[in-house]
């Protein structure tokens, strides 16, 4: 097993909207790409975020080796209770997940 970062030639995360975050996971090749997303599960993702599994929605963009991964914001971007209003510092969590 490896970790998730591994697999990827960029992990990166950015807002999808006020309300949203959106992961970007982009591969070296599509086998890589496939491969992850046989074994990546929405629990997997949701545990890693504590949130529920129906609020992650993985899209996989087999012409390009990428899958992006949506799910809602703890808090709204820009409200007194955000720490990253742009979205770009919640990867990590991702990262670490073995697959």
């Amino acid at each position: 097993m490896r970790k998730l970062i591994e697999y990827t030639k960029v992990l990166r995360s950015k807002n999808a909207g006020p309300l949203y975050l959106t992961l970007d996971l982009i591969f070296h090749d599509s086998s890589e790409m496939e491969y992850v997303l046989s074994n990546l599960k929405t629990e997997d993702v949701a545990q890693a975020y504590g949130i529920c599994a129906k609020e992650v929605d993985i899209i996989p963009f087999s012409t390009v080796s990428a899958i992006k991964i949506t799910f809602p914001r703890r808090h709204i971007s820009g409200s007194p209770e955000d720490d990253d209003i742009y979205g770009c510092q919640q990867h990590m969590p991702l990262a670490g997940i073995e697959i």
